[in-house]
């Protein structure tokens, strides 16, 4: 005869369902971003967690959607606190001081999700997740994203003093390069821990804003 549980008994079982769903993600993420994906097995996973396979399997269908679904939490966790990081600009100053004020923020944000920005790179400098298509979109999406925000920071930071047009332009121009900025800057961080991210981040916005001004006296 079947076991019927009461209310409390599946309020508590679903409750370590999802208790073990998120110790799985973490533990992903934290193996994931030194290993990578192909170096990673679900026996190191299960080691990590103290799980049995079986709980991953039950929770990720495989290897490629426990990727998907790392890369999806991280994404979400990581521009939420980009969101947070830059309420409230500051209003007027110069462009200097606009865009070190963002930039400084999303150095922050660099340091704090140092798990999710290594195995994004991971990913796009290998083909090692072809296997896993969602997570490669998530990939694309990030990336999109990180442009698009880039590019939001330069344009609030000219729009006061080159005008809306003139910013755009120079929003569009640099961004790809603001982007390039901050990988650098978090390969450095890895490299150079003695070095503040904030001095990454300082260099970053004074090259930008004598690209960006050049940019505007050529208009």
């Amino acid at each position: 005869m079947d076991t019927i549980e009461s209310p409390a008994q599946e309020t508590r079982t679903n409750r370590r369902g999802r208790r073990s769903r998120q110790d799985i993600l973490d533990a992903a993420a934290r193996v994931m971003s030194v290993r990578g994906y192909a170096g990673t097995s679900m026996s190191a996973l299960a080691k990590e967690t103290g799980l049995p396979k079986s709980a991953f399997y039950h929770h990720f269908e495989s290897k490629a959607g426990l990727l998907s679904a790392v890369m999806e939490q991280g994404a979400q966790a990581f521009f939420e606190a980009m969101r947070e990081a830059h309420r409230n600009p500051p209003q007027g100053g110069t462009p200097h001081e606009r865009l070190r004020w963002y930039l400084r923020r999303t150095g922050d944000v660099m340091e704090n999700g140092e798990e999710f920005l290594r195995l994004l790179l991971v990913l796009v400098m290998s083909r090692e997740a072809a296997e896993a298509p969602e997570a490669l979109d998530t990939v694309t999406t990030v990336r999109d994203k990180g442009r698009a925000y880039m590019a939001h920071m330069i344009r609030s930071s000219f729009a006061d003093t080159a005008g809306p047009e003139t910013a755009d332009r120079i929003a569009t121009v640099l961004a790809p390069f603001g982007m390039a900025g901050y990988d650098g800057a978090f390969v450095a961080l890895q490299s150079d821990g003695d070095r503040p991210v904030s001095d990454w981040m300082d260099q970053l916005a004074d090259s930008l804003v004598a690209l960006g001004e050049t940019i505007a006296a050529a208009r």
